[in-house]
């Protein structure tokens, strides 16, 4: 009946049935949640797209990638510039002049540098044994203690001591007043959410939603000529090698009767004794004046099977495990692997839409 079945709604399914589409190719997708888009997911509450799976915003400096979402969504001029509160103290993501500023009181580049660079020496470590080690030989001790240790040891819930120094490979130190957290050439968030870009994306596709295709795969499977799998490859062969790690975030989200809670989309929380990381104002990525607002705590969680994965947890022993199952993978002859899971890969958006685009032309 379909030249090709696509399991999974997000961006990487919808992004390869539109280009299948387009070729001619008939596709039906399916994904076992209720609605489309994924971990993008917009929902609409008091007239704000909140994003239910929390923040999504999209950056990208391949100019092609910019012009291909925005055939699907007008997209507004949002800069991401969050800000970070320890404790009483407020300071401005990323590392940049105005955070230095605020920490030490002081006004040049050269002045920031200096205080760095003494606190990185007094620490003496060469060799980085753990995080907390390779994070205070990157920044010192006054930026790791106040705004890296406590929110990484919530992210990940365990001690900085206990964590890989890998995980840190670098922290980007600015020395200039400037609040833009990336450095891409392009940058915003869909006017109208992330669910209508990937509905337009979709339009002409069959879709059905509320279909597991673990508890139905022989008769899904035998719809198509292909399967692209976007879902988690180890559950694709039920664990058969063991379980792959992930972290994963619980939201909390609340209606509030103001106009403006906290001023900015995204406010970090940096001490531990805060049990969320972070709280999210929807409102502000889309530049809203509606008379109420929305927020969303953020808590990060251990992940267990049944749970929805967010961060692959990528060390050695996970890494090899992947390459196991991406040998098996690679003898499935009618089904192809995509997508932050079926790739086991921390993926940006603009990063999800190149991969799809690839599979579609390696097709």
């Amino acid at each position: 009946m379909y030249d090709y079945l696509i399991v999974g709604a997000g961006l990487f399914g919808a992004t390869v049935a539109h280009e299948l589409l387009l070729r001619g190719k008939k596709c039906l997708v399916i994904d076992r949640r209720d609605h489309i888009a994924g971990n993008a997911y917009c929902k609409q509450m008091e007239g704000i797209p909140v994003h239910w799976y929390g923040a999504h915003i999209f950056h990208t400096s391949d100019e092609k990638i910019w012009k291909y979402v925005n055939q699907f969504s007008e997209f507004n001029n949002y800069i991401n510039s969050p800000i970070a509160i320890y404790r009483d103290e407020l300071y401005n993501l990323p590392f940049n002049m105005n955070t230095f500023s605020k920490m030490w009181g002081v006004r040049t580049p050269a002045q920031a540098k200096e205080i760095i660079a003494k606190q990185i020496a007094d620490e003496g470590i060469s060799e980085p044994k753990n995080l907390e080690e390779q994070a205070l030989s990157l920044v010192g001790r006054d930026v790791y203690e106040k705004l890296i240790k406590g929110y990484t040891e919530k992210q990940w819930g365990r001690d900085c001591k206990e964590l890989p120094a890998f995980i840190i490979r670098r922290l980007p130190l600015r020395f200039t007043y400037d609040n833009n957290y990336f450095n891409d050439r392009y940058q915003g968030i869909p006017v109208e959410g992330y669910t209508k870009l990937v509905e337009r994306m979709l339009s002409g596709t069959q879709v059905r939603l509320g279909v597991d295709y673990g508890k139905e795969k022989k008769e899904l499977d035998a719809l198509a000529d292909k399967v692209i799998y976007t879902g988690a490859i180890d559950e694709y062969f039920a664990y058969a090698q063991g379980v792959l790690q992930y972290r994963m975030v619980e939201f909390e989200h609340q209606v509030l009767d103001t106009d403006n809670y906290q001023g900015n989309a995204v406010v970090n929380y940096t001490e531990r004794e805060v049990p969320y990381t972070r709280i999210i104002e929807h409102k502000h990525f889309v530049f809203g004046k509606q008379p109420k607002t929305v927020i969303s705590r953020e808590y990060p969680a251990e992940w267990s099977v049944g749970k929805e994965p967010y961060y692959p947890i990528n060390n050695e022993q996970n890494q090899a495990l992947y390459e196991r199952y991406r040998c098996l993978a690679a003898k499935e002859e009618k089904v192809l692997f995509g997508g932050r899971l079926g790739e086991y890969k921390y993926y940006d958006m603009d990063k999800v839409i190149a991969s799809a685009l690839r599979m579609v032309e390696s097709l």
